[in-house]
C-alpha cells in the first residue's frame, strides 16, 4: 500500500513539475514584437532661449514725505488711478521744541537786522537829500571853475604864462573828477542799502515762513503745505505701505524717508527677468520675444528686447544675467499687475516648412553623425545616415537623408525597447 502511494507522489510530482515548465516557458516566449512607424512631418521649427521673471512698470516712485510726524489721513486706496499734484495723505506734525525756541530766535534775530537796514537806509537817504556828502566836492568844483574862467582872459591877454594856464585847467579836471565820484559813491551807497534791507527783510521772511512750516506744516506765502503729500506723477497707487497713525520721517540727506505710497504708470510695462550665462552671447538688443504670464494662461505677450545686463549674478551656482523688454500691444480688456510671473521665450533663430523629426527617434554616433532607423519591408528596419539643421529641442530639421513619405521606428515604442533589450 506504501508503494503504491509512493508511486501516485511521484506521478503528481512529474505532473506539477511538467505543467511550471510549459507555463513558464510559453510566458517567456510571448506575443511577436511589432514595432511602431511613424513619418516625418513638415513642421516650423524655432530655437528659442527661455527667461524667467516678472512683470514691472518702467517707472515706479516712492512718495516720500518732506516733514516727520503721523500720518493723519489717507486720501486714496491702493488701485486709485491718480494724476501729479493730487493728494494722497496729510502728516500730523509732532515739531520738536529745540527746534521750536531755535526757529523764534532766528526770527527776533531777524527782525534786529531789518531795523538795523532800515536806520541805515533811512540815514543814507537823508545824506542823499540833503547832499551833505557831495557839497564840499560841488563847492571845490564850483570854484575851480570859476578860477579857470578868470585866469583864461588873463592867459589870452599873456598876463600869465603857459604853465600857469595849464595848472588851473589841470585843477578844474581834477575837482569835476572828484565831484563827480561823491555823486556816483552816493548813488552806489543808496542802492546797496537797498540791497542789503531787502536781503534782510528776505531773511526774516524765511525765518518766519520756517517757525510757521515747524508749528503748522504751511507756509502762509509759498502756496504749499509741505505737511500735505502729493503725487509728482500721473499714475495708479500700487501700494500704501503705512496705515493712518503710523509714524513717518521725512527723507533728507542723511535719512531716505518712509514711503507714503508707491506711484506706478501703469501704461509702460516691462518685462524684466534673467537667462543662463550660456544663452547670453545669443541676445541682442531688439530681438522679439514672446511672454506667457503664469496668471493668464489664455494669452501670450510681444516683447521688444531692450537691455542685457553686461554683469552676471550668482544664484545658486549658476551665473545668471538681467534682461529687461517692452510689452507691446497689451490688449484693452487685459490687465497686467505688477508683480505678475511670467516666462518669456526670446527667438534666436527660427525656420518654417521643412521636414523635421523628433529628437528621440535620432540615434548619435561618434563624429557628429546621425541616423535614423527605416522600414525597409513589414518589421524589418535598416540604419540610415541624416544631415541635420535646427533643433529646438524636442524637434530637429533633417536636410537631407529623408522625405515625409518614409516610415522610420519610433524609438520610444516599449515593444521596440523590450524586443532590443532581448
Amino acid at each position: 500500500m506504501s508503494r503504491i502511494k509512493l508511486i501516485l507522489a511521484a506521478v503528481f510530482l512529474a505532473v506539477i513539475t511538467f505543467g511550471l515548465v510549459s507555463y513558464f516557458y510559453f510566458q517567456s516566449k510571448g506575443d511577436p514584437v511589432k514595432y511602431e512607424n511613424i513619418k516625418p512631418e513638415i513642421k516650423d521649427i524655432t530655437l528659442k532661449a527661455v527667461a524667467s521673471g516678472s512683470i514691472k512698470p518702467r517707472k515706479e516712485i516712492n512718495i516720500k514725505p518732506q516733514v516727520t510726524g503721523v500720518i493723519d489721513q489717507l486720501y486714496v486706496v491702493e488701485g486709485e488711478q491718480v494724476s501729479k499734484g493730487q493728494k494722497l495723505a496729510r502728516i500730523k506734525l509732532i515739531p520738536s521744541e529745540v527746534n521750536i525756541n531755535s526757529a523764534k530766535s532766528n526770527v527776533e534775530l531777524a527782525s534786529i537786522r531789518v531795523k538795523d537796514s532800515e536806520k541805515e537806509m533811512e540815514r543814507i537817504n537823508k545824506l542823499n537829500t540833503s547832499q551833505l556828502s557831495t557839497d564840499q566836492a560841488r563847492v571845490n568844483f564850483e570854484t575851480a571853475k570859476s578860477e579857470e574862467l578868470r585866469n583864461r582872459d588873463l592867459f589870452e591877454d599873456g598876463i600869465i604864462s603857459q604853465s600857469q594856464w595849464d595848472q588851473f585847467v589841470l585843477d578844474l579836471e581834477l575837482k569835476k573828477s572828484i565831484y563827480e565820484n561823491a555823486k556816483i559813491s552816493t548813488n552806489n551807497d543808496l542802492r546797496q542799502a537797498n540791497i542789503d534791507l531787502d536781503i534782510r527783510k528776505q531773511e526774516y521772511s524765511a525765518a518766519l515762513n520756517n517757525l510757521q512750516l515747524l508749528r503748522e506744516g504751511a507756509t502762509k506765502n509759498s502756496g504749499q503745505v509741505s505737511n500735505v503729500i502729493t503725487s509728482t506723477v500721473d499714475g495708479m497707487v500700487l501700494d500704501l505701505p503705512n496705515e493712518e497713525g503710523s509714524s513717518v520721517v521725512e527723507r533728507n540727506t542723511f535719512n531716505e524717508g518712509t514711503t507714503i505710497a508707491v506711484v506706478a504708470d501703469m501704461s509702460d510695462l516691462i518685462f524684466e527677468g534673467k537667462v543662463d550665462e550660456s544663452d547670453v552671447n545669443k541676445l541682442e538688443n531688439g530681438m522679439p520675444l514672446v511672454v506667457t504670464v503664469g496668471a493668464i494662461l489664455d494669452n501670450t505677450f510681444k516683447a521688444n528686447l531692450e537691455f542685457i545686463s553686461p554683469k552676471g549674478i550668482d544664484e545658486e551656482g549658476s551665473i545668471k544675467f538681467e534682461i529687461k523688454a517692452a510689452l507691446a500691444n497689451i490688449p484693452d480688456n487685459v490687465f497686467l499687475r505688477a508683480g505678475y510671473s511670467a516666462n518669456a521665450d526670446v527667438i534666436l533663430n527660427k525656420i518654417n516648412q521643412v521636414v523635421a523629426v523628433q529628437e528621440r527617434d535620432v540615434i548619435y554616433e561618434e563624429g557628429d553623425l546621425a541616423f535614423v532607423e527605416i522600414e525597409t519591408s513589414s518589421q524589418s528596419y535598416e540604419k540610415k545616415e541624416i544631415e541635420l539643421g535646427l533643433s529646438d529641442g524636442i524637434y530637429v530639421e533633417v536636410k537631407t537623408g529623408l522625405d515625409t513619405l518614409t516610415n522610420i521606428k519610433k524609438r520610444t515604442d516599449p515593444q521596440a525597447n523590450k524586443a532590443e533589450s532581448d
